[in-house]
């Protein structure tokens, strides 16, 4: 039996999401590239995708085939803006105390709860890197945008599709 489109693209979509967490902290823990307070907001939204993605696997019903669609766009814009805000603005500043995503990862205490996964050990300014040649975040910006594109397909591909 072949798993049908929505649930081969949710599917795959938790599979980057949680992937893209997984290289951060291979990153992190093995070639010590340690991250800022918007490095770890990033991985907080990717975690929410993956998991929105995988509750669509589960949630078929009329208001799920909705709604999650437009939770997943919405978190891939949140974390497009995670990015470029930790590339323009974040980078260019010596401290990350109080800013947004800080206040949000302490807020929830997941710094305090997974410190391994959702602590920042790292001020913005030095955790402005490169990972083969192009800025860390821009590689986060790319992951979001696949998944902003995959999740507009999705919307295309069934609204195209004759009801049944």
């Amino acid at each position: 039996m072949t798993m049908p489109a929505r649930s081969r693209t949710l599917l795959a979509i938790a599979v980057l999401c949680f992937g893209a967490v997984g290289v951060a902290l291979l990153t992190q823990h093995v070639l010590d590239m340690q991250p800022c307070p918007w490095c770890v907001l990033q991985r907080l939204i990717f975690v929410l995708i993956g998991g929105v993605a995988l509750t669509g696997l589960v949630w078929q019903s009329r208001l799920g085939l909705r709604l999650l669609p437009l939770l997943l766009l919405a978190l891939a814009g949140a974390g497009v803006a995670a990015a470029l805000w930790q590339h323009f603005v974040a980078a260019a500043s010596a401290s990350c105390n109080l800013t947004l995503a800080d206040r949000i990862v302490s807020g929830l205490q997941l710094d305090a709860i997974l410190p391994p996964v959702f602590q920042a050990t790292a001020n913005c300014a030095d955790a402005a890197i490169d990972l083969f040649g192009i800025s860390y975040e821009f590689w986060s910006l790319a992951l979001f945008v696949v998944v902003e594109t995959m999740v507009v397909w999705l919307l295309v591909r069934e609204r195209s599709a004759p009801a049944t």
